[in-house]
């Protein structure tokens, strides 16, 4: 009997402190955090203290957040958080408390970052994990908070201050801390500081040149507001590190500001994706009001982007009118995701206007290169809930700047930044610098920022600026006194990074190695603790201390992942033994042994002997070992096979299998049950008529807009009704939804595929590869995808990386099928694939009669596929051998699958398929777990048939007749 599961996964909400520290957002205003609710927590979490720590150097500021929590239930909780950092900042760094000490984290590489976490997590022991996921968002996890325990974390951030005048302006949020039980604040100013709005007397203290602000209690009101006297001269700050000299010099830059010249003929980039309904699409209005008077005559070209890029349409904007455009725009429909492609540039164009909140997550997710002279601005409202620095590189890849706000009270700044300019920097020579790079050619608040290394001390840097309509050159020197910082090699890592984003699939590495190096938060980079020192050796993680002992176990250790990956590819050679010897007998075909014999049968379900014994106890004497079947032919069954469809489209590899099937003697077919939600919206779906499916969805969609299972039914009733373009716009939003969770993502794979849409599915399984290494499914499903696009070199490739890997064993047998899946490719496409690096233990094609897969979407969950065969002997996980040779793969308990189940030689008759709902151990992503079977025929042969089915599982021991073969 297999166990029952119970699982309790928390939230706690006590990091939204971490977060509010975090984001003072590109608001000015600074508010309390949201209420977050902590499921399976009686007692809400309590902040016993928080402690701030910052220094103020220039334009610079680090500051250091420890707080310490106390969890009075009775039962252990995990804490996620995701939170945005606001432009500027960045983290520097990420510490939890173990055996009583804060332990700092440590770079790693993003996949294995949270490959690790979880792997260590099932374990029950402590890791943190802080990652960037999607924008400018960050997501924490910390395991465990003990049960009537406490936890202290420490978070670091640096960043570049605003200037206000002749001021620098720093803020820290307070509010985290309001009910705090004890509280200190201490920072360090090489400048006297000024507070605004402070509610009590600070102590300030003057030290050797340096200012001190100490608070003993939290002080009233929201927030603290520093002002600290700008240098009206520039400055510049040095950093050794690891061998190397970095610098960052700051350039006050004032000049005046005037009108750029406008274009004649726009193109209009307008992001009509679901996300676009977050942005403040009032005031971009508002701003292309002001845009389009100012052109006064101007040709516009508008592109709506969403999961496909629509048709341009022309309009033309006279004397500053664009009322015809401005209703067009009024009435976009935002929904479905993000894909920047799908248009080209146009020759005439001489400005692109980009509407959007840089949230690419749809196709291949990469913006076409404009024509010579065009240039690009990105208009940008979404604030935090947007990728600001991918815009930015992006516009400023393309002559342009990105134009950012998040208020109607900033539109006025907004439209100076889009329809003036001021001093812009041009280029930057150095002597005695190299790898220079700028924050940005803008000079927004008065300032540049440079930052580079250095060869020589002193070095010079040499800056050509645009001013006005004159071009002047502004030496920089970088004095062999100048002060040292602990930022500028940081800030130069951080500045590289940006420039990068323009493209960063193409800088991908290069991002990563930056990140790792300096212990950036990137999209690639991320930042961990351990518990244990032997789980940074395991997992090749260097630690931030014990280093000596670190490099002694790890030498100990390395000859152990080349033996590791010899063991796992002769343990699934093996496994595909087994495989080729059930193959290789001959079955009967008969009525099962009764009586004597069932004593047999007995001992095979109980299942303690391996399939090995099952062998024996059903199958007569071998036959002689044949020779292995020539790649492309079929067995004999194959001859009489049909298949027809009732719900999903039948794909067949060869067109010549009508015409076998009409032969006399075809008399098998493949029959679905129809499976349909019963929700009321799916009901309502159902009765409209074709042309009325979409607005009643519209309707409906607040009321489910974060429900997958909805978009899911939405999309299948579209198809029903002949709508297939807006089914797949609405089945796209799963793209937009919880930012990277890899669940809802492989739904979207699955139901692209089934939607016969491959080259839209493969990119999506290969986010999934790059979020979870870890699970052999990520190479499956991506391999499978790979063949059905007709790659199949890639194809191949991904699926002997499953046998080449030692996987966790929650994931028993999922190699073997994997390896059948290969040979079937590499059979129907000899000459496409090069099998030199294949082990040849593992390349035989075993072409079978019946085939079914099945496989689930949501992790820590126990589905089983049933086959019930004309004798009425049922294959499942507890009974995986049938009398006529039905054989069934291992039970998956703990993952997504697949189960398959095989038949060589087919007897005549029914074949019932079943999916039964066993349990689960989390919470699962579309409301139920969402079950895709895959029914072949001819399966590994020249008319391989097959017909897949997507349906839904709910509630535990719930059991669906799926469909059945027949063969006559």
């Amino acid at each position: 009997m297999k166990p029952s599961f119970a699982v309790v996964r928390s939230v706690f909400c006590l990091l939204l402190a971490l977060a509010a520290v975090a984001s003072a957002q590109i608001r000015r205003d600074v508010t309390a955090p949201p209420l977050l609710e902590v499921r399976g927590a009686e007692t809400p979490i309590v902040l016993e203290s928080a402690r701030v720590e910052g220094e103020i150097v220039g334009g610079l500021a680090r500051t250091s957040v420890e707080l310490v929590f106390r969890n009075p239930n009775r039962r252990v909780l995990e804490g996620q958080l995701q939170f945005p950092l606001r432009d500027g900042q960045q983290v520097a760094g990420f510490a939890l408390d173990i055996d009583g000490q804060l332990r700092a984290a440590v770079p790693v590489p993003k996949d294995k970052g949270r490959q690790v976490f979880e792997a260590i997590e099932r374990r029950g022991v402590d890791p943190a994990l802080l990652e960037k996921t999607v924008g400018n968002q960050f997501k924490l996890r910390v395991y465990p908070i003990p049960a009537q325990g406490t936890r202290r974390v420490r978070l670091e951030l640096v960043e570049s201050l605003a200037r206000e005048g002749g001021e620098w302006r720093y803020e820290l949020p307070l509010a985290f801390a309001a009910q705090a039980r004890s509280f200190r604040l201490d920072l360090v100013s090489a400048q006297k500081p000024r507070w605004v709005g402070l509610g009590q007397q600070a102590d300030i203290a003057s030290q050797a040149g340096r200012y001190r602000l100490a608070l003993h209690s939290r002080p009233l009101g929201d927030s603290l507001s520093l002002r600290v006297p700008a240098a009206s001269a520039p400055q510049a700050y040095t950093q050794d590190r690891e061998g190397e000299r970095f610098f960052l010099a700051e350039v006050p830059l004032a000049g005046p500001r005037q009108p750029r010249a406008l274009p004649k003929s726009l193109g209009l980039l307008w992001d009509s994706s679901a996300s676009g309904r977050k942005r403040e699409r009032a005031s971009e209005l508002a701003l292309l009001d002001r845009y389009f008077r100012a052109a006064g005559e101007v040709q516009v070209s508008l592109i709506r982007l969403r999961d496909r890029a629509e048709p341009a349409r022309a309009f033309a904007v006279k004397g500053g009118d664009w009322s015809a455009l401005r209703r067009e725009l009024e009435s976009t429909v935002y929904d479905g995701a993000t894909d920047p492609g799908g248009w080209q540039p146009q020759p005439g164009i001489e400005e692109y206007l980009l509407v959007s909140d840089g949230l690419f997550n749809y196709g291949q997710r990469r913006f076409p290169a404009l024509l010579g002279g065009q240039r690009l601005y990105a208009l940008n409202s979404a604030g935090a809930a947007s990728d600001h620095d991918g815009l930015r590189a992006l516009a400023q890849a393309h002559g342009g700047r990105l134009v950012a706000w998040q208020r109607a009270g900033e539109l006025d700044r907004a439209a100076e930044a889009l329809l003036n300019e001021g001093p812009q920097l041009l280029s930057v020579d150095g002597l005695g610098t190299n790898e220079v790079v700028a924050d940005s050619p803008f000079a927004d608040g008065g300032l540049l920022r440079i930052a580079g290394k250095l060869g020589d001390r002193p070095a010079r840097l040499s800056l050509k600026v645009r001013d006005g309509g004159r071009v002047r050159e502004i030496a920089v020197p970088i004095d062999a006194d100048a002060p040292a910082s602990a930022l500028p090699a940081a800030l130069w890592a951080q500045y590289s990074i940006r420039a990068m984003q323009a493209d960063p699939e193409l800088h991908r590495a290069a991002i990563a190695r930056l990140g790792q190096r300096f212990g950036i938060v990137t999209a690639e980079t991320s930042l961990i603790v351990l518990d244990d020192l032997a789980d940074y050796v395991r997992y090749d993680i260097v630690p931030p201390d014990r280093l000596d002992e670190f490099h002694r176990l790890k030498a100990e250790r390395s000859g152990e992942t080349e033996r590791s990956r010899r063991q796992s590819l002769d343990r699934v050679a093996a496994l595909y033994a087994q495989r080729i010897e059930w193959w290789q007998r001959a079955w009967p075909k008969g009525m099962p042994p009764q009586a004597l014999d069932a004593a047999k049968l007995r001992r095979a379900e109980e299942g303690a002997q391996g399939d090995a014994q099952r062998l024996q106890a059903y199958a007569p004497a071998p036959v002689a070992a044949a020779a292995a079947m020539p790649a492309a032919e079929a067995s004999a069954g194959l001859e009489r096979i049909e298949v027809t469809g009732s719900r999903i489209d039948a794909i067949s590899a060869d067109a010549s299998v009508k015409e076998e099937a009409a032969q006399p003697g075809a008399g098998a077919r493949i029959v679905l049950q129809p499976w349909q939600p019963d929700s009321p919206y799916a009901r309502r779906l159902r009765q409209a008529g074709a042309d009325r499916v979409y607005a009643i969805y519209l309707d409906e969609r607040d009321s489910h807009a974060t429900s997958t299972a909805f978009y899911l039914d939405v999309a299948d009733v579209l198809v029903e009704k002949g709508q297939r373009d807006l089914a797949l716009r609405v089945l796209s939003n799963l793209a937009e939804m919880d930012l990277e969770n890899r669940h809802i993502l492989r739904v979207l794979g699955y139901r692209l595929m089934q939607a016969e849409q491959p080259a839209l599915a493969v990119p999506v399984f290969e986010r999934v590869r790059g979020l979870a290494e870890e699970e052999p499914q990520s190479f499956r499903d991506l391999g499978l995808a790979y063949a059905a696009n007709a790659q199949y070199p890639q194809a191949v490739e991904a699926l002997y990386e499953i046998a080449l890997r030692d996987w966790d064993g929650r994931f028993p047998g999922v190699e073997e099928i994997a390896m059948a899946e290969l040979n079937a490719i590499v059979a129907a496409h000899p000459q496409a694939v090069d099998t030199a690096r294949i082990d040849p233990r593992l390349l035989r094609n075993l072409p079978l009669d019946l085939r079914v897969v099945l496989s689930w979407d949501s992790d820590n969950s126990d589905m089983d596929l049933w086959v019930t065969d004309p004798n009425g002997e049922k294959c499942y996980y507890g009974h995986k051998l049938t009398y006529q040779g039905g054989r069934i793969s291992n039970d998956f308990t703990g993952g997504y699958g697949p189960e398959e189940f095989i038949l060589r030689d087919a007897k005549p008759g029914k074949y019932k398929v079943e999916a039964n709902f066993y349990g689960d151990r989390q919470q699962l992503v579309t409301g139920a777990t969402t079950l895709h079977l895959w029914l072949a025929t001819g399966f590994g042969g020249a008319r391989q048939s097959e017909q897949k089915v997507t349906l839904r599982l709910k509630d535990r021991s719930e059991v669906v007749m799926v469909g059945e073969f027949e063969v006559k």
